[in-house]
Parts: C-alpha cells; structure tokens; sequence
C-alpha cells in the first residue's frame, strides 16, 4: 500500500487504537439492542450509560446534559432549529458570516421559515469581535452561534465573552466546536455555553457519531420522533459501537492534551519556519490564536486546487478552504469573510497536522511545496 503523508486532520482523523479495541465487543460479541428488556441488552445498555460519563467528564458537563448524535452536522441543525422552532414565535438568531455550513444553511433554513438571521463579521485576523456583537445584540435575540475554531483557518474564538453578551441580553448560546472537542480544554459551565456540537471523527473516534451538549434547563424541540431513545429527544436505535469508541477516543485524547498540543505545536512551527527558509512568498491565516496545527497558508499567484493535486501525486494529503466543500474550486466563504485579497484566497491551501505526524511528514510537505512553487 502506497505510504501518505496525510496532513488534512481538520477534514477527519485517524482512529485511535484504544477506540477500535473498545468498540470491537459490540460489533462482534455484545451487539443487542439497548432499548429491549432482556440480559442480553444490559451490557450494551450500562456501556452506553458509561460513555455519557466519560464524555460529561471531558468536558465539564452531567451526564444528562449528553445527547448522542451522528455527528457534527446534526447536532448544529438540532441546537439551530431546536431552538428556533421551540415555540410558534418568529425569532432574531445571530451567528457568524464565516461558519460551518451545516450552521449556515441551518439558518438559512430558518430564516426562510420567519426567522430574521443577522450574520457578523469576522475581523481580518479571523476573529468575531465581543464590541461588534453587542452592536447586534437586542432583547429580541433568541439564539447565538459562533464557532469554537474556524474549520479553515483555525482562528479560536473568545467564546467565554461571547457567550456572557448573549445572556446578558437573555438570548441562549450555541457553539460549533467540531474542530476544538479534543484538542483544546472545554468546560462548558466555565464557558457559558448553553450547547456544543461535537463530532467523534474529528479527535481520532469513528465517522457517523457525534453529540450535542445541551444545559439544563435549556429546551429545544426533538430531533426525529419514534422511540424513547435519547431520554425522548432523539429517536432510532443507538450507534452503540461508535458511542463506545467516541467516549474512548476523547478521553484519550484528553488525558494526553497537553502533550498533544506540545507536538503539535513543534511540528507547526518547524513547518512554517523550513517554509521561509525557501523564499516562496506566502501569508498565514487566522490571525496568532489559532488552533495548534490547523494551518491556513495562502500563495500569490499560486492555485490552490493545482497544489492540492500536485502534492497528491507525491502522496501528500492537504486541503483547499473546508474539506466538506471539496467539489467547488470558488473561493470560500470564509476567505471572503475576513477580506483576503483574490490573489492570496485562490492560492489557498490548509495543511491540518494532528499528533501521528512526524517532522519526516514536515519536511515532505515543505519539499512538495518548494517543487510546485519554488
């Protein structure tokens, strides 16, 4: 098997080896059903029970305030619309003009609904400034969602000020934080947050799972209707293996956060400091509070298309703007978000290291660059 170099972790991570071993009983051995009544069902029942646990503990949380998903995507359409559509009322939402689309669209949705949607801003350096919200901000406002970490460029956002103008004001705050769970400290009471969105695959779990935190007290309309699952809020059988290697995955990767976070950090700075020893002319996105690793790199002159292709053939793995956009080569709307000159936005690529890289991957990537624009 060809070996890669795969640097696009913001996309999808590698699953850890502790989460394969813990999942592997229930696809094999220990697969009933935890919503029925006989022994068989307890197991895969307390284990479910247990993960709630596990995941709460990470992130400051109770285990009742867990709410399993299938990932990301649904768990910020359900935190948007749950809200949203949880009385008859036509509501005021503000989130951020450079958001995920499953946030996005999510509100278009809404607004197509009744809803009035008022987008923010982003600063140049990729940053949603507290003095611009409370500009926007009324009594009127029902909900407000910003992303923890530009998926793009990684701009880490200053959720706790955020999140202290939305209740001052009386409105609730969701926030995205697909690419942060994992790879940053969270606690959601510290925070201020009144739901997360979460997504198992982004911090070395298995794709199709996710899970929305949601505060006490704070009520949102159910996602699907049919069975109790889910204390009633999330109807259908649960992903009882991916449940399971979720809750392995990030308590894994919280137990070595600080590590993680060291290597990572090493690597990033080795890469862009062997990149300026070339003399390739680039800029560097998301301002300096960025997420350790995700790194947007912008070429003048350059396409970012061609360089993703080109560095695919010599087996290195990098992304142009978000991942989950893969099929249209326009300039994203994130890179138009913070202004970046067309020029620099359509040599843009995003290298996203993660903690299996090694400095061998470094110098690879900045070689395959150095070839292609040197």
């Amino acid at each position: 098997m060809k070996q890669y170099v795969y640097a696009d972790n913001a996309a999808t991570t590698k699953m850890d080896k502790v989460a394969y071993e813990a999942m592997t009983p229930y696809l094999l051995e220990e697969y009933g059903n935890a919503s029925q009544p006989y022994a068989f069902s307890r197991t895969p029942k307390k284990a479910i029970q247990e993960a709630r646990e596990v995941i709460a503990s990470c992130i400051g949380a109770s285990p009742d305030e867990i709410f399993f998903t299938s990932g990301g995507t649904e768990s910020d359409n359900w935190a948007i619309k749950g809200i949203a559509m949880s009385d008859e009322g036509n509501h005021t939402i503000i989130t951020s003009s450079f958001e995920h689309h499953a946030v996005l669209h999510s509100c278009a949705t809404m607004e197509k609904c009744g809803h009035r949607i008022i987008y923010l801003n982003p600063e140049e350096t990729g940053m949603i400034s507290p003095d611009v919200m409370k500009k926007e901000i009324t009594k009127e406002t029902k909900l407000v969602s910003v992303m923890y970490v530009n998926n793009e460029i990684g701009s880490i956002q200053p959720i706790k000020d955020l999140s202290g103008i939305a209740h001052e004001k009386g409105a609730l705050f969701h926030t995205d934080a697909v690419q942060a769970v994992g790879h940053v400290d969270i606690d959601v009471h510290s925070l201020g947050v009144d739901m997360l969105s979460a997504s198992a695959h982004k911090f070395n779990g298995m794709k199709g799972c996710g899970f929305l935190y949601v505060r006490k007290g704070c009520s949102l309309i159910p996602y699907a209707d049919g069975g109790a699952q889910e204390s009633g809020n999330r109807a259908g059988t649960e992903n009882i293996p991916g449940i399971i290697a979720m809750a392995a995955a990030l308590k894994n990767n919280c137990v070595h956060l600080e590590e993680n976070r060291k290597n990572i950090t090493e690597l990033e700075n080795e890469l862009l400091c062997l990149l300026k020893k070339t003399n390739i002319p680039f800029v560097r996105n998301g301002g300096l509070n960025t997420l350790p690793g995700l790194i947007s790199l912008s070429f003048p002159g350059a396409d970012g298309e061609a360089i993703l292709h080109r560095m695919d053939l010599f087996g290195i793995c990098i992304s142009t703007g978000s991942a989950c956009n893969s099929q249209d080569t326009k300039i994203s709307h994130v890179l138009k978000a913070i202004d970046l000159d067309e020029e620099y936005a359509r040599g843009t690529i995003r290298v996203s290291l993660g903690k299996y890289n090694t400095e061998e991957d470094v110098e690879k990537i900045v070689l395959g660059l150095k070839k292609i624009l040197g």
